[in-house]
Formats: C-alpha cells, structure tokens, sequence
C-alpha cells in the first residue's frame, strides 16, 4: 500500500509575541467565505496549533496530562501526523516551537511540512510584550530569551520548545529545503497592506484588494481588542490582563533601562545585524551609555 503523503501543513511559526495571532486573523479573514467575518475566538475554525489539547489526548489514547516532557517530545510526531492528516489538503497551523532535533525526534517533521511562514519581531519590544504575557518582570524574562533551553508548558504540561530568540530565528530563516515566506512585525506595522499582499503572493492566493482591505481592518488591533473586551480571548494566559495590548513598536526605548538594552544587544548582536541592521546605531548607542 502507498503511503500517504502528509506533506500539508504550512507553519505559523514565530517566537511567542511576535504577531501569530495576528497574521492568522488576517489570513482568516481574507480566505472566510464572502460576508463572512471570524472573531478571535473563531480563528481554531481556520488553523489549529501543534499543542492542541485534543490532538494530544487522541496521541496519548486518553487525556494528556501531568506527563514529563521526554514523553512530551516521544509523542509529538504522533500528533503532527494527526494534525497534518486532520485535513485533505494544505493547512495552517500555529507553533512557537524553534526547528531542532531532541532525543532522536523532529520537532519540525519534514514528513508533514510542505510551507512556512515565519514572524519575527526584534527582541527589544519583543521583551516588553513576552513579559507582560508571563506575568514576570523584564529582567527575568530576558533570562528566558536568552536561554537555550527554554521551554513552554501549557497547563496539561504540553511542552514547547522555543530556546533563546537567536537561535529560534534562525533555525527557520536558515532551514535548508524549507519553502519559507519572513515577516518582520515592524514592516507589518510600517506599510500592512504591502506586507500581506507579499504574503498572498508567497501562497500563491489570488488577490482581491476589496477582500485584502476588508481583513486588514478586521484583524487590526483595535478591532482585536475590541473583540477582547467583550468577549474575552479563550487564548490568553490565567491571569494575564489583556492579549491585546498597544501592538505597536518603539515602546523599548522608553521602558528599557539602558542596562537591559545592553544585555540583549549584547545576547543578539548578530542576528540583529542580520534583521534589523537599522536598529543597530541606537541600540549600540543606548548600551554604551550603560558602561
């Protein structure tokens, strides 16, 4: 018997706070049938995510939970290739996981991937926004950031494994094989319209610049935080305030202390100098005040 080819899901991928949420309420909205608007709370009828919890309790063969992470990272293959073969064809589905190999296991399978999509944001508002969503203080929260074994639990003890921010990009900008679409969040910001057009244009989905404008306007973060405030984001963290916050970039210049600016120049000064280059004379010039 042929196998079955499961080659059909096209990532989402981004470190945590870096615009997923956002780019799927886009794409959610510009491929929803004509008159159709989904709310955030809607989205899970678009994309799914790799830590679903009833993709993991079909896995496990009963509710997953409680369990350590090695067996966490054992059976992730085993729901990627549920998640893959949940749908006929090409789908999208959100991760925070960094590609890397564990314990002989593919967090990223080449098995079930045929796309991806990756968000990036520069650490510095990054940082701001990843610390309110942990409810931890910014210090910490670069401790996170900058190591290489970080990994996120969800509350039935789902591991994700995310690593420092350097590390994470580049394993999906310099996966080799990959057909991969890079996004910054602060062109996004700059010039949206553009920034999604590329993106339909990487997914080969024909253009309606009616359709286009109307999903922008309603994923925008006012119409998102709209949405929060009167029905809530079944996504968001127990005890965090909002998901929905400003959204928009620059917010570190004031809020980071010139010492902390420095540790992350400091922790990423390559891959800034790769992404975000015109980052680098302020940056630099903000960490030196700090010696």
């Amino acid at each position: 018997m042929q196998q079955q080819d499961l080659r059909r899901i096209i990532w989402l991928a981004s470190f945590p706070k870096s615009g997923n949420t956002w780019t799927r309420a886009f794409l959610a909205n510009y491929l929803a049938p004509k008159g159709t608007k989904l709310t955030i709370n809607q989205l899970n009828q678009f994309s799914t995510g790799d830590v679903r919890q009833d993709f993991w309790d079909t896995a496990w063969g009963r509710p997953y939970q409680d369990q350590p992470v090695e067996t966490g990272v054992a059976l992730r293959p085993k729901v990627l290739s549920l998640i893959a073969g949940s749908k006929p064809s090409h789908h999208f589905v959100k991760t925070h996981s960094r590609i890397d190999r564990i314990e002989g296991q593919d967090l990223i399978p080449a098995s079930v991937t045929a796309a991806a999509i990756y968000i990036i944001r520069n650490p510095f508002d990054l940082a701001l926004s990843y610390a309110r969503h942990l409810s931890i203080s910014i210090d910490e929260v670069i401790e996170r950031m900058t190591s290489p074994g970080g990994v996120n639990i969800t509350a039935t003890q789902i591991p994700e494994f995310i690593g420092r921010w350097d590390n994470h990009v580049a394993s999906w900008t310099g996966a080799r094989g990959l057909p991969l679409h890079l996004m910054r969040y602060e062109d996004m910001q700059a010039d949206t319209e553009r920034s999604f057009r590329k993106l339909l244009e990487f997914l080969q989905i024909p253009q309606d610049m009616g359709a286009l404008r109307r999903a922008i306007r309603a994923s925008s973060f006012k119409e998102l935080r709209k949405q929060e405030q009167s029905e809530g984001f079944g996504e968001k963290p127990a005890g965090m305030d909002r998901f929905f916050a400003s959204g928009t970039t620059g917010g570190w210049r004031s809020a980071l202390s010139a010492d902390q600016v420095r540790r992350i120049g400091d922790e990423f000064q390559l891959a800034l100098e790769r992404h975000y280059p015109e980052m680098l004379p302020e940056v630099h010039e903000t960490m030196g005040s700090s010696r």
